[in-house]
């Protein structure tokens, strides 16, 4: 049985709506708060029950419209929207399909949306079982990492039809700072291998910078200085160049997430023959931090791969 916070008196809001959110990690527990912050009745679940009901503790207080379930299709039955952001396809896929799966209690003209970064196959297969049973579906990976998402400036890659988009975008916007419809199911997902695929080797060459400029004996702060208003200059290189000189690597996204995510990217790239041979290598680096205990570290942490030089 769900277990209910104290209501805060929001008047009358016409537009809040009853949203189930499957999934409190970094990245959901946030996300499922802005929600809640935005006058939306917000019934949360997590397989790891202590996160729920930390979560619970923290939103429960403020007199927010929240609830906790004990499953997945609790949490979900009646409701307008339901959310997930879990782990991989095999997580995703035990949450919403099949017999116990939270589409099988979701009824007809409600909203699936699915912020997982997974492959597009499980996408796709998503939602033709949501349409089956009249449900809108959506694809909609994130990135941004815990920052974004505890500011609510994530950037959200969506995937389904226009009508589950326009559905969608108004929840989205409690978390997400730029929201973009890529096409049909499967597309987010497509497009969220794009950005890891970027990222792995902005981080590779970034990483060689670092240890380069470390070895030759430069100014780092000097460095950052003149190189970060030129072409080189990329968000990694903003927020993480400090941090990687300085060997700090506890800022949310982790190694085993990324090396899942890069799996997906070249699996497609395999099924659809696109070479991806610096991808490949990024991910054989990872794998060599994993080997050195770095799983839980960010991804930044890719330039442990590479010894220190002494510096002049």
């Amino acid at each position: 049985m769900a277990l209910r916070a104290t209501k805060r008196q929001l008047g009358c809001m016409t537009d809040a709506k009853s949203i189930a959110f499957l999934g409190m990690g970094v990245m959901g527990a946030p996300m499922a708060g802005h929600l809640a912050c935005a006058g939306h009745r917000v019934t949360i679940y997590n397989r790891t029950l202590s996160r729920a009901h930390d979560w619970m503790a923290r939103h429960g207080e403020e007199g927010l419209a929240v609830s906790m379930a004990e499953t997945p299709a609790e949490a979900a039955s009646g409701k307008e929207v339901v959310i997930t952001c879990v782990g991989n396809d095999h997580d995703l896929a035990e949450v919403v399909l099949g017999d116990a799966g939270v589409l099988s209690v979701m009824t007809a003209g409600s909203l699936f949306i699915d912020h997982t970064t997974v492959s597009p196959a499980i996408a796709r297969s998503i939602a033709q079982d949501a349409a089956k049973h009249g449900i809108l579906a959506l694809d909609a990976p994130i990135s941004g990492g815990q920052a974004g998402a505890e500011n609510g400036k994530l950037s959200v890659m969506c995937g389904g039809s226009e009508e589950a988009m326009a559905a969608a975008r108004p929840v989205i916007e409690a978390y997400g700072s730029r929201i973009t419809h890529i096409g049909a199911a499967g597309c987010g997902q497509a497009a969220k291998a794009v950005n890891q695929i970027c990222i792995a080797g902005t981080l590779a060459g970034l990483s060689e910078g670092v240890r380069f400029a470390q070895a030759t004996g430069l100014d780092m702060d000097k460095v950052l200085q003149a190189i970060s208003g030129g072409a080189a200059q990329s968000w990694q290189m903003e927020n993480r160049w400090a941090t990687m000189a300085a060997g700090e690597f506890d800022f949310g996204f982790a190694i085993d997430w990324m090396r899942k995510d890069l799996g997906i990217a070249l699996g497609e790239a395999k099924e659809n023959g696109v070479p991806l041979p610096v991808t490949a290598l990024v991910d054989q680096f990872y794998a060599m931090v994993q080997a050195m205990g770095g799983n839980r570290q960010d991804t930044s942490a890719l330039i442990r791969h590479l010894p220190e030089g002494s510096g002049k």
